[in-house]
């Protein structure tokens, strides 16, 4: 299969370079600087990423690129670019100002290929501390700004090129056609990884992987564990079985609905609910990060005992999609506190079980496009991403039955809401919190002392960075009077309008 490898020096905006390549339908991979995988011939083209680190410093990241130099097209961006130049001989020194925002790029060598059909001058991206200053002869420059002489160059005599600015950002207007022309035309990929296309060789790969073997798979509702189970399901039919635990934590009226929803698409489910198990293990726990380690063990020990059941079981599939990966091999390290609340640990060791992952290439939307060419129905494709936790990290503090019930009545208020207001589509999260306050009210001839709810709405592509959505205010003033008029125990609702970084979605 034909890729594009992207080597990561701890920029931001790493992932938006893969998400734009995946979009002409190439493959491409995300590795560590320090962590370079073996070329082979599969590997038709390289990108070096920015960084937040400058090139000038003495433990600035530097990889080997014997490898790759070259041999391979190679496209050095921002802080690749400045490394290029740097290890040819030429000068990198800081900028007066540091350049943050847009700027108009003037292309100065229009016959280059990769400014082959950009229009002069063009909106580019800036974000860098450091500025190329001057390079060799051979670095031939193709594009200039006002403030930046060498912002963009071509080495002559290889397929090397360096480019000071962000391509892969949405406000470099022809960024597309730039990354279109490194990859499509310098690379010579052929664009044909598509959905279709990932499902069938997946499917081969599982049926040749897995044989006549039993899976066991934990199913959460979710888009990823349900694309997971189809595709499995599409491999080795009723060798898979799927086990749906309910923490007590769910949405109202998920267990029951979900639990519908699978049995209709003819997968082997089973349902568990262990609601009081969890409710008392969790009584007294307050620490956000504790809450989770309770739920996961939890789970854990009740998926383990329902998987006991099936005999022969020789494997455990879960729905990690490529964030989770890119994030478990970062180049800052592991980021274990972070996502301790993603496919719980402990599973696989505890049951003696080999880890079988099928989206563990794929990034949240591919994921429902895939889903969608499996013919997976557009209303549970189109749900949104639901924390491990569940409702256990929407309560802030100690986690009851009571303040569960309280909560799930408030989420059913916004949710439906959404929905009816045509608002549902254009969130990709959206959710209610129960804050350990209790403010004042009146209602009727009655003072009030009740607990405060916060509503959380953000758009996103994949969860590493989010915004929160501009609801109408008519909007949020329905909802508001909903909840406090028919849930009893909340008297005060706001709106959080923190986008992340720096908040998170969830608020613990």
């Amino acid at each position: 299969m034909e890729k594009i490898l992207i080597l990561d020096f701890g920029s931001q905006y790493t992932q938006l370079i893969a998400r734009r390549v995946r979009e002409l339908n190439v493959y491409c991979e995300i590795h560590p600087f320090n962590k370079v995988p073996a070329i082979d011939a599969d590997v038709k083209g390289v990108i070096l990423s920015g960084s937040p680190s400058s090139v000038r410093d003495a433990d600035s990241p530097r990889p080997d690129l014997s490898e790759i130099r070259g041999k391979l097209p190679l496209l050095g961006v921002c802080y690749g670019a400045q490394l290029l130049a740097l290890l040819g001989g030429g000068e990198v020194e800081g900028a007066p100002s540091r350049e943050y925002g847009r700027a108009m790029l003037t292309v100065v060598a229009p016959e280059d290929p990769l400014m082959k059909g950009l229009p002069s001058p063009t909106q580019v991206w800036m974000s860098h501390g450091d500025t190329i200053t001057s390079t060799p002869a051979e670095y031939e420059i193709i594009g200039s700004t006002d403030n930046v002489r060498v912002a963009a160059y071509h080495i002559a005599g290889e397929m090397t090129w360096g480019i000071q600015f962000h391509p892969e950002v949405f406000h470099s207007t022809d960024g597309p056609r730039l990354l279109s022309n490194f990859v499509m035309d310098i690379c010579g990929c052929s664009g044909t990884w598509s959905p279709a296309s990932f499902i069938d060789s997946t499917v081969a790969e599982l049926k040749e992987k897995l044989g006549d073997d039993k899976v066991i798979l934990g199913l959460s509702g979710g888009v990823d564990s349900t694309v997971a189970a189809v595709l499995l399901n599409k491999a080795i039919g009723h060798n898979l079985q799927c086990i749906f635990v309910n923490n007590g934590l769910l949405r109202a009226n998920e267990f029951e609905d979900v639990l519908a929803q699978y049995k209709g698409m003819g997968l082997n489910v089973v349902g568990v609910d262990a609601s009081e198990r969890f409710y008392a293990d969790l009584a007294g726990v307050t620490d956000p990060e504790q809450k989770r380690k309770v739920i996961g063990r939890d789970f854990v020990e009740v998926f383990n005992e329902e998987a006991q059941k099936f005999e022969g079981a020789k494997w455990l599939a879960q729905g990690t999609i490529y964030p989770d990966v890119i994030e478990s091999v970062s180049v800052k390290g592991p980021s274990a506190t972070i996502k301790s609340h993603h496919n719980v640990g402990g599973l696989p060791e505890k049951m003696h079980l080999s880890i079988v992952e099928p989206l563990r290439l794929l990034f949240k939307d591919e994921v429902r496009r895939v889903g969608k060419a499996l013919g997976i129905d557009a209303a549970l494709l189109g749900r949104h991403p639901f924390p491990g936790p569940g409702l256990g990290i929407r309560i802030l503090g100690e986690v009851t039955a009571e303040k569960v019930a309280v909560l799930q009545q408030a989420d059913k208020i916004f949710i439906d809401n959404l929905r009816e207001a045509g608002l549902y589509d254009q969130v990709w999260q959206a959710g209610v919190m129960l804050l350990p306050v209790q403010s004042v009210g009146v209602m009727g001839d009655e003072r009030t002392y009740e607990r405060c709810c916060a509503l959380r709405a953000v758009v996103s592509t994949d969860g590493m960075t989010a915004d929160w959505v501009h609801l109408p205010y008519e909007f949020l003033a329905k909802v508001s009077n909903e909840i406090i008029n028919k849930v009893r125990g909340i008297n005060r609702v706001v709106y959080d309008i923190s986008s992340k970084p720096p908040a998170t979605i969830e608020w613990e």
